[in-house]
């Protein structure tokens, strides 16, 4: 019905009742626009922010670790025919084979080929464990024995600096001539992944801090993933409503913000008080983490199961469910995708810790990779705290290539469970 229609009083009144916009009502519309648009901007602003603060420490990370996957190698050529190195494809894979080769003299004939064809000045700045390359080359190899082969052999961190244009004067007269001659190069050092620590930067390995850290991560979920999920079920779906569980409550989630060093004095006090043989191995840093976890798997696991609908159980109830089979059919399994992502944050964070670890003494220096949850290890975290701490500057460059290789693993262990989290997800 149009207005004309109304009566007049009518018409009146929804005149009055009608919203005028006036010169003040457009004013503050326009303010209220104008601010919804600076919060915009602002959150747009700092989403950028965070990723060019990402983009420049992934790149600073890059940059550098480039640099730490490489060494600097001299190129030697040693003739095993006339070497006096002798040996069969039986002794030469034999386990024995490397002590054999050097019980024949392998160290000093590669020293011998060196000065020969490099010189003198430039033998003695090869690593005191190239010969060690050349022995494994001849186990993977035995032919090698019958023939000549060239070989990229360490040098000692004083003449990879001077390649660099580093250190003394003569070190980097020294490289340029040898780079000159091609003999001097920097490659890619694939044995970097495959090797432990050691005291020159040029023989550094990460595998022996990677298998700590996995084996210590493996620990770490094998305890607190299954005592949090069921904790989490007990609390939320069996615990009394009483002040001892409001208490238990409280005390977990006041763990899930405790200092981790504190975790770290709780395994040095009860942990290797009760294994005093088992220092600085995996299956220590194991419970140790597994400990500082545990609250936030807890946490995030009663929010899941909170969020599972009420008609879920209702109607598992009224089909004739067990409370049993309600909690572990139906419940458990629509809770575990959250559950899932609360183990992703705790496991991230337990694996780029420290401090808990240095106390129960993983801060030592590993030569080998650990054979057992029982050996001495440390983690990648450790190994890169010690090695930012040298003043060898290749030191450096190997401490962002093992940064490099710490992100790798956390983006792989955090896809798998995100993965899983996916594969376990069920829509209601």
């Amino acid at each position: 019905m149009s207005s004309s229609a109304l009566p007049h009083d009518d018409v009146a009144e929804a005149q009055t009742m009608r919203p005028t916009r006036t010169p003040e009502f457009e004013q503050r519309l326009a303010k209220r626009y104008r601010a919804e648009r600076n919060f915009r901007r602002v959150g747009l602003g700092a989403v950028v922010f965070s990723v060019a603060v990402l983009v420049f420490l992934l790149g600073n990370m890059l940059i550098n670790g480039v640099a730490g996957f490489q060494r600097a190698e001299v190129e030697v050529t040693i003739d095993f025919p006339t070497s006096g190195v002798t040996g069969d494809a039986i002794s030469l894979t034999a386990p024995s084979a490397m002590q054999t080769l050097e019980m024949q003299g392998l160290p000093d004939i590669v020293t011998f080929f060196a000065e020969e064809q490099l010189g003198k000045d430039a033998a003695a700045e090869i690593s005191s464990e190239a010969w060690r390359d050349v022995a494994t080359a001849l186990s993977e190899d035995p032919d090698l024995i019958t023939r000549s082969q060239s070989f990229n052999l360490p040098t000692s961190s004083a003449l990879a600096a001077g390649l660099q244009g580093e250190g003394p004067p003569e070190m980097q007269a020294l490289a340029q001539r040898l780079d000159k001659e091609g003999k001097l190069s920097r490659n890619w050092d694939m044995g970097f992944l495959s090797r432990s620590d050691a005291t020159s930067p040029q023989a550094v390995g990460i595998w022996g801090a990677l298998k700590g850290s996995m084996l210590t991560m493996l620990v770490t979920l094998v305890l607190a993933f299954p005592i949090g999920v069921l904790s989490a079920l007990y609390l939320e779906e069996y615990a009394p409503k009483n002040r001892w569980t409001d208490i238990i409550e409280v005390s977990i989630s006041n763990l899930a913000a405790v200092p981790s060093i504190i975790f770290g004095l709780l395994g040095l006090a009860v942990f290797l008080a009760l294994f005093p043989n088992l220092r600085s191995a995996p299956l220590i840093g194991g419970m140790t983490l597994a400990l500082m976890t545990m609250p936030v798997i807890v946490i995030s696991g009663r929010n899941a199961i909170k969020a599972v609908p009420p008609s879920i159980r209702d109607g598992a109830l009224a089909i004739g469910a067990s409370p049993v089979q309600v909690v572990f059919h139906h419940v458990l399994p629509l809770a575990l995708p959250g559950m899932l992502t609360g183990t992703i944050i705790g496991m991230a964070r337990a694996l780029g810790e420290t401090a808990p670890l240095l106390l129960i003494g993983m801060r030592i220096f590993v030569a080998t990779p650990p054979e057992g949850f029982s050996s001495p290890a440390t983690v990648l975290p450790m190994q890169i705290f010690l090695w930012s701490d040298e003043i060898d500057r290749g030191f450096v460059e190997r401490t962002s290539a093992a940064i490099i290789v710490l992100l790798v693993f956390l983006l792989t262990m955090n896809g798998l469970a995100i993965y899983l989290r996916n594969k376990f997800e069920k829509r209601w």
